[in-house]
């Protein structure tokens, strides 16, 4: 069985749902067989960088990476906004003075923290049962209820034009799950009285993967050619590094993979991860010295 990760800088135009398919594609090129597939968070097919793929058992956390933090740059060319908020889209409003510096790094701040925001129209949250991009797309005047969400930090990296009339700027936001950039992008630009969309996107961080980890397609494509899979594929927990592990002995190990509850552990609540070894056996959750399994991994070890 193969499990684990495989993190990809996904390139500009290539689908979230491409990129599994990618994956599969040459998983079964290199004679593994079919292999169970998903991936930790979507990425527009304009946008760029870390796209976390897992493989077999790690999938059943996909869901927790969902949930996670990501960090991004973009970059947001001031004057006019799109119906897409970013470059696919047709503009819609035009006009605003072009920001200062010193007013962008005023606005800046603003966004930090706890914040209302609304969703763009072309997005993958659901309305009333459909996705709000087919609604869009069909011509329906949509309204979104905001939603909150957290910037946990937003950060200038680097502007265009002259300070008392910048053309654009990019930045470095960490921020919550939930959290749509190009809405930061037209919130922040009309703060400024200007509009604003994004004409770059690049994910550089979700959950504990960062870019320094993601390979390119052309060396995922490499494994359908031959390659040893080993050589691009992270382990399962890699996944956790987050969330402290928890040591079984083998005992232990046994009632975790049968469901049972452990109890008098002396340890913290929180969630963790159960090993015997160095092999993955549970997520679980401590309460009260009580360890109860909230997700289970089918990794076989000495300890069956």
């Amino acid at each position: 069985m193969v499990n684990g990760w495989i993190i990809l800088d996904k390139p500009h135009g290539l689908g979230s749902t491409q990129a599994v398919a990618a994956v599969k594609r040459n998983l079964r090129q290199a004679g593994l067989g079919k292999v169970k597939v998903g991936h930790g968070g979507t990425l527009d097919p304009l946008a760029t960088g870390v796209l976390p793929i897992a493989l077999g058992e790690a999938t059943k956390l996909c869901g927790r990476m969902l949930d996670a933090s990501k960090a991004y740059a973009f970059t947001v060319a001031f004057g006019s906004e799109t119906d897409t908020l970013d470059l696919e889209g047709v503009k819609t409003l035009q006009g605003g003075l072009s920001p200062s510096l010193p007013l962008l790094k005023a606005s800046q701040l603003t966004f930090i923290g706890p914040i209302q925001q609304v969703p763009p129209a072309y997005s993958a949250i659901m309305i009333d049962g459909q996705r709000a991009y087919d609604r869009a797309r069909a011509g329906e005047d949509l309204e979104i209820k905001p939603r909150a969400v957290t910037i946990h930090s937003l950060e200038i990296a680097a502007t265009e034009g002259p300070e008392d009339a910048l053309e654009s700027a990019t930045l470095i936001a960490h921020v919550s799950k939930g959290t749509y950039i190009r809405s930061l992008a037209r919130d922040l630009a009309r703060a400024m009285g200007t509009y604003g969309h994004v004409t770059m996107l690049r994910r550089l961080r979700a959950g504990p993967f960062a870019l320094e980890q993601a390979i390119s397609l052309d060396k995922l494509n490499d494994v359908g050619k031959g390659a040893p899979l080993e050589h691009v594929l992270l382990p399962l927990e890699a996944g956790l590094v987050d969330i402290p592990a928890l040591s079984l002995d083998p005992e232990q190990a046994r009632a975790v993979r049968q469901g049972r509850v452990l109890t008098g552990l002396p340890f913290e609540d929180g969630l963790y991860w159960a090993r015997h070894g160095t092999v993955p056996v549970a997520l679980v959750e401590l309460s009260g010295g009580s360890l109860t399994v909230s997700r289970g991994f089918n990794l076989s070890d000495v300890a069956e």
